[in-house]
């Protein structure tokens, strides 16, 4: 992930002998949008009272450099939103002899094969771990220093970034020639004894959720799926939205859908979802915050969207979603997938329009084209693990995010009005503003 790194410099002191440390690096996986920002500082200041009440030596450093890179014993990564008891976590890190290779975490598997893993160990998907972020994650300072020696040589296999905790723990599993992620029971997600480490929520209580008519949202179809696609959406979360068009290639009053002249393609809609940008920036729509783009195969919960984007603010410029990556060891750039729905501020969808980005074509793919667009005019793209590109099914089942989840996209293989109320639809929603 593309994020703003903050990072805790810890050198526990010894009653014997003041030489030998303890060390333990603890970096917290922020953002840039100012939201999180606020957050990793408000975890960092929490950790950091902990410290001073342990009676540490504390320096506070910038980023994962050589500064550390001769010193440090181990590296501790985690959320925002990771609650840490930070004497808890350097007894755990005792128990791990601080001299060999390390991969530790709270351990994640495949159920089945996963299209977002590309189906790696189909044979057998529960025989490979990966960690769950929520939880921490640690590496101990030798593995990290030889990780850090191999990415500067080596090129990944793979240009794309889909799933990053899965694909680190393949990168530094090495077909076998590294290690397997160690399973530790105190780095949790939900409270329980021993923890020492629990997670709060990725869907936080920032106040009343913003209203209906803040959100516009714009449903891209095709003449093929009128029948086919759209009555999942009626029947299910289109009653949860205040300003909602369904943009086709075919006007169809029976919908009623609209049509922006733009002819449809098989694949990557880029021409159509700048005519929704420059729409949305029109006189004709409502003047709202928000602009939502979804597929019209996307499930969606607009009353959590709705409670999550009071915690952001909508003058500046703003991309949220499910973030992937592409090339971005050679200087690339991040993008929201389409699938799992796109939102932008008003502010963004702006500078979107007025700083000249295009489709190169109209079929291009216009997540990735938004994204390399937003890179270019320093909008970051801020992601949330509750929008998802693929189904409940293609997840690990013990993901937090699943629980409090704003979107799935496809229907593949599935009853998708039985996936969103069993998934999206809240039993006891807040009363609506």
């Amino acid at each position: 992930l593309d994020t703003n790194i903050l990072d805790i410099y810890l050198l526990e002191k010894s009653n014997t002998r003041r030489t030998r440390l303890e060390e333990l690096v603890i970096v917290i996986q922020s953002q840039r949008n100012s939201y999180h920002a606020r957050r990793g500082v408000q975890r960092k200041v929490e950790i950091l009272q902990q410290a001073a009440e342990l009676g540490q030596l504390l320096v506070d450093a910038f980023s994962l450099s050589a500064a550390y890179g001769h010193s440090a014993s181990w590296f501790f990564f985690i959320e925002e939103e990771t609650r840490v008891i930070l004497a808890a976590v350097l007894q755990v890190l005792h128990r791990y002899e601080r001299q060999e290779e390390w991969f530790l975490g709270k351990r994640l598997h495949d159920n089945d094969a996963s299209i977002i893993h590309h189906y790696a160990f189909s044979e057998d998907p529960t025989s490979f771990g990966y960690p769950d972020p929520a939880a921490g994650w640690a590496l101990s300072a030798l593995l990290l220093r030889r990780l850090a020696e191999r990415i500067q040589h080596e090129h990944l296999k793979s240009d794309f970034t889909i799933d990053w905790k899965h694909e680190i723990a393949l990168y530094i599993w090495e077909e076998g020639n590294g290690p397997k992620l160690t399973a530790v029971p105190e780095f949790c997600t939900e409270p329980r004894d021993n923890c020492a480490t629990t997670f709060t929520t990725y869907l936080p209580d920032c106040g009343d959720p913003v209203s209906k008519e803040d959100i516009f949202v714009a449903v891209k179809t095709c003449q093929r799926f009128h029948t086919e696609r759209v009555p999942v959406v009626k029947a299910t979360w289109e009653k949860d939205a205040g300003y909602l068009e369904y943009y086709s290639d075919v006007s169809d009053a029976s919908i009623p859908t609209v049509s922006l002249g733009v002819a449809n393609t098989d694949r990557g809609h880029c021409g159509k979802t700048f005519a929704i940008l420059k729409q949305f920036l029109s006189k004709t729509a409502p003047e709202a915050d928000w602009l939502l783009i979804v597929d019209d195969d996307t499930l969606i919960s607009l009353p959590r969207l709705r409670r999550l984007l009071r915690c952001y603010d909508p003058r500046e410029a703003v991309s949220l979603g499910e973030k992937y990556g592409y090339s971005l060891v050679r200087n690339g750039y991040s993008y929201t997938t389409g699938g799992g729905g796109m939102v932008l501020s008003r502010v963004a969808v702006s500078r979107l329009v007025s700083g000249g980005c295009s489709c190169y074509s109209d079929d291009a793919p216009d997540d990735m084209v938004l994204g390399r667009c937003l890179t270019s005019l320093r909008v970051p793209i801020t992601h949330s693990p509750l929008f998802h590109q693929a189904r409940p099914e293609d997840y690990s089942e013990t993901l937090i995010s699943l629980r409090e989840a704003i979107s799935f996209h496809k229907h593949w293989n599935i009853d998708p009005v039985a996936v969103y109320k069993h998934w999206l639809q809240d039993t006891h929603p807040r009363e609506e503003l």
